[in-house]
């Protein structure tokens, strides 16, 4: 108990020898760490030295903190040392000891904020370097000082809040640091509100910094800002301070409603014009601009039952834009008096007060103008007979005058005509044709022909209206339907084939068209007692015998008419040509031939024209033969003949010509055939009959006569086509042709004599030499030695 009691006492006496150091009251105590306790129980290897305490800051230096000592051996013969953070570590030189008397020394000043405790191992060795004592650990305690002021986070703190807010509602919180020790008062911070203005309407929790409002009357029309200066002080508000701003916006909430600067606006605005600005209606809004509770909504109340004006919103200004959207008539009232209301895009509060001008009184006067003239019916549609004559009425397309308290006088004319087809009244209006219009006109869209009218009036400055007048030409039925085909075949005996099928064709429009009525020609009464005709649809017909019949040719004459309004008929006549048929109703082969020549044609006759058949062909074999011989020569002459039209033909490749316009450079007689050439200069005589044409005694039509200029060879052409579609001495188009008619002969020779011979040695070659250079050398091949 002895040692125990002993230690105790030293212990407290180290602590406030310490103590008492700091202040510079007491000498350093000394140490004995290593020194063993003389106890019955177990036996400690080293003294626990407690934390030594320095206050940081500490301006005498050196200053000694401690003094160690081991008492193995006398003084003057231990080394002593130290090592760790502070000594022979970062910061070096905090801390130093003298080797032989083991003090300790503070070498420089410490600051708790950077290190607040120093741990170090002090060692003990003999003069040889040996150890003596175990190692032991000295623990250096910084005291905290309150040499740190507090910090705030920001120099401005914001915070928003809603005008009108109550009582207690939360605005922004300030937060401020302190690098002291946390857990002594160096650091205890307290908050408060040094500067806010009059009255009081925000206070601050001085523990957690929250700032929240204290009192009504917050009003952003009054004021829209709060500074307040905050301060922070340690110590639990005795120490040291720092200041900071807080900067409070209010909210702005729709407490103010709008009203007009005026009771009433006047206003003018232009007849017939619509889109345009009339005027501008003024109002105030305390409330922040730019916002939706100073944005203004204006409405019409009275005034416009029409919806001829509108009020729209300038987003900058904030006033109300009268403008008209429907044209104005002067005629019909002269002045509007509207009244408008405002209000704003939000509700407004309930609690606002409502506004002194909400509603204000508008009043426009109507200036009167020259307005255009208006057609009573735009566009005018009316209907007219296809080909009606000139000086036929159309319609009286007039107009009228809106302004009914001005003399003014209407006139009318034309504007678009494309066919110059109508006449139009300069003083009514009266529009009538002064020619025939072309069924064919380009300007004729699906019936309807187009044309544009211009009412003019005369007062200053002058309007015009325009019109459209729409013409529908009505079809006529002036056509009368034509028979299609116009001859055909029918089996001899009537049950067999099933008929010859007929139709019609009109070229009027419907309704003048189908449905076609077929008949017998009822001037010939005698073709109903072989013939029928029974009707399938609306534009086709059957044809049948009514009993057998001789075969042959048969011409039938029958009568269409069409459903038109007058109905439209025709006598058409028809070739049907009776042939003995098979079982399948169609004509036996050879029956054509019979139908060509047999038909009215007696065994004598016949007779008689084959003997003459046989004598020609005996009268033309010496002809013939005498031509073969001078086909070569002639063939050589006209080689020769030609070679001087082959070389004067060919043009040179570097004349462009005068393009289509240009024809002088071209011989239209080497287009001819030599044949028609020979025809034109040949005399008159009885021209040949063609045995494959139905009517073999007939004459064919006389040769025309051919086109004198290019320009003219396409007539021509479409005149020889329509010729021959109504020639009828031709047989119809489905009946059988003898192809034995090779025309009168041709300038390019037979074609026999290519396989005559195996050789070339037949071949006359000698006229090659005569062609020029450039055959020269199939002269020499080919050409005698």
């Amino acid at each position: 108990m002895d040692a125990v009691l002993l230690l105790t006492l030293g212990l407290l006496a180290q602590s406030l020898g310490l103590s008492l150091g700091v202040l510079g009251l007491r000498r350093p105590r000394t140490l004995f760490p290593w020194r063993r306790a003389p106890t019955l129980g177990r036996v400690r290897r080293a003294w626990v030295i407690p934390p030594i305490s320095v206050s940081e800051n500490h301006k005498r230096l050196p200053y000694t903190l401690v003094q160690i000592k081991s008492d193995k051996q006398p003084l003057g013969s231990v080394i002593y040392s130290i090592q760790g953070p502070g000594v022979d570590e970062e910061p070096r030189g905090v801390f130093s000891i003298d080797k032989f008397t083991g003090k300790v020394f503070l070498n420089a000043m410490l600051d708790r904020e950077k290190t607040d405790r120093f741990r170090l191992r002090a060692f003990a060795l003999d003069l040889g370097g040996s150890t003596l004592e175990e190692p032991t650990d000295l623990e250096i305690v910084v005291v905290d000082q309150n040499d740190n002021r507090p910090v705030f986070r920001q120099e401005v703190f914001t915070g928003r809040v809603l005008e009108g807010a109550v009582p207690g509602t939360y605005v922004t919180r300030a937060e401020a640091t302190d690098a002291d020790d946390p857990e002594t008062d160096n650091a205890a911070l307290r908050y408060s509100i040094l500067e806010q203005g009059s009255p009081q309407l925000f206070s601050i929790d001085e523990h957690t910094g929250e700032i929240r409002t204290v009192q009504v009357g917050l009003d952003r029309e009054v004021v829209a800002e709060y500074n307040l200066t905050l301060q922070v002080a340690d110590m639990s508000g005795d120490g040291l301070t720092a200041t900071a701003s807080a900067i409070i916006t209010l909210e702005d909430v729709n407490d103010n409603a709008p009203g007009f600067t005026r009771d009433e606006f006047f206003m003018e605005a232009t007849e017939a014009i619509s889109g345009v600005d009339v005027g501008r209606l003024e109002v105030e809004d305390r409330d922040l601009p730019g916002s939706p509770n100073w944005a203004a909504k204006f409405t019409i109340l009275e005034g416009d039952p029409d919806g001829q004006f509108a009020i729209r919103t300038d987003p900058k200004t904030n006033e109300g834009v009268l403008s008209v959207v429907k044209p104005l008539d002067y005629e019909s009232c002269d002045h509007y008096d509207l009244k408008v209301g405002v209000q704003n895009e939000v509700p407004l509060q309930a609690a606002a007060p409502r506004p002194e001008r909400g509603q204000a009184r508008v009043s426009v006067q109507v200036r009167d103008v020259n307005e255009a003239p208006v057609f009573q019916e735009n566009p005018l549609r009316t209907s007219l007979a296809e080909g009606a004559a000139p000086g036929t009425p159309v319609a009286t397309f007039s107009a009228r005058d809106p302004d009914t308290e001005q003399l003014q006088r209407l006139s009318y004319f034309k504007d678009y005509d494309p066919e110059d087809w109508l006449q139009v009244d300069g003083a009514t209006g009266w529009v009538q044709t002064q020619r025939v219009l072309s069924p064919a006109s380009p300007f004729l869209k699906d019936g309807w022909y187009r044309a544009i009218i211009l009412a003019h009036d005369d007062a200053s400055p002058p309007c015009t209206a325009t019109g459209t007048l729409s013409i529908e030409i009505l079809e006529v039925n002036d056509h009368a339907p034509e028979l299609s085909p116009s001859s055909g075949s029918l089996c001899s005996e009537p049950d067999r084939g099933s008929g010859l099928l007929l139709g019609a064709m009109d070229e009027d429009l419907p309704p003048h068209g189908a449905p076609f009525h077929f008949q017998l020609s009822p001037r010939v009464p005698e073709l109903a007692r072989n013939w029928s005709l029974s009707q399938i649809n609306m534009s086709h017909a059957h044809l049948r015998l009514r009993h057998q019949v001789q075969e042959g040719l048969h011409h039938l004459s029958l009568l269409l008419r069409d459903s038109g309004q007058p109905p439209q008929q025709r006598e058409q006549p028809l070739n049907v040509t009776v042939c003995r048929c098979g079982q399948d109703g169609t004509c036996l082969p050879g029956a054509s031939a019979l139908r060509a020549g047999a038909a009215g044609i007696s065994l004598g006759a016949l007779v008689i024209m084959l003997a003459s058949i046989v004598l020609l062909l005996l009268l033309t074999l010496p002809v013939a033969l005498v031509v073969r011989f001078r086909q070569q020569s002639w063939d050589k002459g006209l080689l020769q003949g030609l070679q001087d039209d082959l070389r004067d033909n060919i043009l040179n490749y570097d004349e462009q010509g005068g393009g289509e316009e240009d024809q002088d450079a071209y011989d239209i007689s080497q287009l001819r055939h030599p044949t028609e050439l020979a025809a034109l200069t040949a005399p008159l005589g009885r021209p040949p009959l063609r045995r494959d044409a139905p009517f073999g005694r007939a004459r064919p039509p006389p040769p025309r006569a051919l086109p004198t200029s290019p320009a003219d060879i396409a007539d021509f052409i479409n005149d020889g086509l329509e010729a021959a579609d109504s020639d009828l001495s031709v047989p119809p188009y489905d009946t059988a042709l003898i192809y034995d008619y090779e025309g009168d002969g041709s300038v390019a020779g037979t074609l026999s004599s290519i396989l005559s011979s195996l050789g070339d040695e037949d071949q006359d070659y000698s006229c090659l030499q005569h062609w020029g250079p450039r055959f020269a050398r199939l002269a020499d091949l080919y050409g005698p030695p």
